[in-house]
């Protein structure tokens, strides 16, 4: 049952790809997220589940659908449900890779309501788990990981964020030794590509939304990797929603059994542009075709399942484990 329920979650996140992939270099990132998130709402009505957004577009004040609190699904099993309808607008909007649309979904209760705020993260794949820590120096992590994975240190690729907070990050790796691949947006991907092989990522660090630590807890719980954050509060606005929802230390170090509270998490990503872990969508005259990611942490497979969606008639998949 809980396989056939992640597939008709895969069609969830595929159904989302597929309208935002139209908007792929058009250069408007609100419409690209819009249509994502329209065709994500729809999508999840025609399954018998009674879910609970806890991660989604904002408060219902901001958003129209798939706010926090939202519950979506034609009736039945109770679940929380977290989504980045379109992670990387604009990636999307400027034809840039790694774009993806995402949700991970788990028993009621199980995944954590993150305020909208910034969290510390770092993550990494299962072959280094037990070789990082927040509160460790880039440095220290950086030379953890290499001697986990029996490598130099230069031959470490670090994913970071692009962003003012990270110079001092970046030179610190730098000066490690170690190389860095820096990305625009979407730190959801930067996380959970140091656990795919074949990325050429091996760990990531750096401050992004707190939503995003959830959506890359899930993955990293399911596929066996370390993932660690710590809030970075803003304002006494954010810290005071985040005591409103609070299951962890808000001032510890949030670990995934904080973040992701059970053993059957699953997450599924679907590709908007081509990427290192996913390729886009396509389209061809007849149909489209996706490609998507979906991890169960309850049977322990990563599923890599190409989708052919064809015009008039019933979808097929194929699954590539």
């Amino acid at each position: 049952m809980h396989t056939t329920r992640i597939v008709e979650m895969l069609e969830v996140t595929e159904a989302a790809a597929l309208a935002a992939g139209r908007w792929m270099g058009k250069g408007d990132k609100t419409a690209a997220d819009q249509a994502a998130v329209e065709a994500m709402r729809t999508a999840f009505d025609r399954i018998d589940i009674s879910g609970k957004i806890v991660i989604g577009e904002g408060e219902r004040d901001e958003a129209p659908m798939l706010y926090i609190g939202e519950t979506v699904g034609a009736g039945g099993e109770e679940l929380d449900i977290a989504v980045d309808p379109l992670e990387g607008t604009n990636l999307t909007a400027y034809g840039q890779p790694n774009s993806l649309a995402v949700l991970a979904f788990g028993p009621k209760g199980t995944l954590l309501h993150a305020p909208d705020t910034y969290m510390w993260k770092i993550a990494t794949g299962p072959d280094a788990a037990d070789a990082i820590h927040i509160d460790a120096s880039p440095t220290e992590n950086v030379r953890n990981v290499a001697r986990a994975l029996k490598r130099n240190v230069e031959d470490i690729v670090v994913c970071i964020l692009d962003r003012d907070r990270h110079k001092d990050m970046i030179a610190e790796v730098r000066a490690a030794g170690a190389r860095i691949r820096l990305i625009s947006d979407g730190d959801v991907f930067g996380a959970v590509a140091t656990a795919i092989d074949g990325t050429g990522i091996h760990l990531y660090m750096g401050a992004g939304g707190a939503p995003e630590g959830v959506l890359a807890a899930a993955a990293m719980r399911c596929i066996g990797g370390a993932f660690m954050g710590r809030f970075e509060f803003r304002s006494p606005e954010e810290r005071a929603r985040a005591e409103a929802m609070k299951t962890c230390d808000l001032d510890g170090v949030l670990t995934m059994d904080c973040l992701v509270n059970t053993d059957e998490a699953a997450f599924i990503a679907t590709g908007v542009t081509d990427g290192e872990m996913l390729r886009g969508v396509k389209y061809f005259g007849q149909g489209s075709r996706t490609h998507s990611i979906a991890t169960d942490n309850k049977t322990g497979t990563i599923r890599f399942i190409e989708t052919v969606h064809r015009t008039g008639s019933e979808t097929f998949w194929v699954r590539r484990d």
